[in-house]
């Protein structure tokens, strides 16, 4: 690690450090699911998942993954692992500096307890975008993965536009390069915040999202119907009346002020050190 990048990270610690005596950091509970398929770019609006249903061993082997009709070979299994792992390291990097953005640009950090996907969801994710691309490896399928490490931001409406912005900008500050930023808020149905990959210094992708309340709650209350939607047995006159549902709740959410126009930071320049909240008296 060079310099520049010590520098970093000191900073955002001694923010985040500060903060915590100051109890400014709220981590709410509630489970941060990614709202966008990252690989293919599609709106959905997942929110908590349910029950993990135990895998069990792929035929003929105990190093491999399968999950009803869904399986990973042992080779396959194994790359999926380390990468597991190495998103293990990530966090524990990304975490301060997510938690000192949240603190300095006045957000709510909700489901800070689920900010690592876990290794079922994760490997369900790959074996079913392999199962439906049969010529995609399970590198190529990784390589997509953005959510392994995820947070999730939320602002008042009435904050949420220099809320993003503010936090947004700290991030890039700091090291870390957006990648993809995908904001919806301009649609008039579906689902609405803005989903944004960031690259940390060592390589490995995350996502925040940034919500409002109301956004956020249109996520959690639609996740049971997009569940159900994208079943294969579900007809296709059910699955038209679920997507009318969502946009529905959707259509319902505030637009903030000045949100539709949200773009990401800048590409980076080398980043000077940001002012440290100072510690409450």
């Amino acid at each position: 690690m060079n310099s520049s990048h010590r520098g970093i990270r000191t900073v955002a610690t001694a923010a985040l450090v500060t903060a915590l005596s100051a109890g400014a950091v709220q981590a709410s509970a509630a489970p941060a699911e990614s709202g966008q398929d990252s690989r293919r770019g599609t709106a959905a609006a997942p929110g908590p998942a349910g029950p993990e249903t135990r895998p069990v061993p792929a035929p003929g082997t105990s190093e491999g993954w399968q999950q009803g009709d869904l399986r990973l070979s042992p080779n396959d299994n194994r790359t999926v692992d380390r990468f597991l792992d190495r998103a293990r390291t990530a966090e524990k990097d990304i975490s301060p500096r997510v938690r000192a953005a949240a603190v300095m640009s006045g957000a709510e950090l909700k489901g800070f307890d689920h900010r690592l996907k876990s290794p079922d969801s994760l490997k369900r994710k790959v074996a079913t975008w392999m199962k439906e691309d049969p010529g995609l490896t399970v590198n190529n399928a990784l390589s997509g993965i953005n959510d392994s490490v995820r947070y999730t931001l939320v602002w008042p409406t009435g904050e949420y536009t220099s809320g993003v912005t503010r936090a947004s900008g700290l991030l890039s500050a700091w090291g870390d390069d957006s990648v993809r930023w995908a904001n919806t808020w301009s649609r008039d149905r579906g689902y609405k915040a803005v989903n944004a990959a960031w690259r940390e210094p060592g390589g490995h992708v995350y996502e925040v999202q940034f919500h409002t309340p109301e956004s956020k709650q249109a996520q959690e209350t639609t996740h049971k119907l997009y569940e159900e939607q994208r079943l294969p047995s579900t007809p296709p006159e059910r699955r038209e009346e679920l997507q009318a549902q969502q946009g529905e709740i959707f259509a319902a959410v505030p637009v903030p002020a000045g949100a539709v126009d949200l773009r990401a930071p800048a590409p980076r320049q080398p980043a000077e050190p940001q002012p440290v909240p100072q510690s409450a008296s």
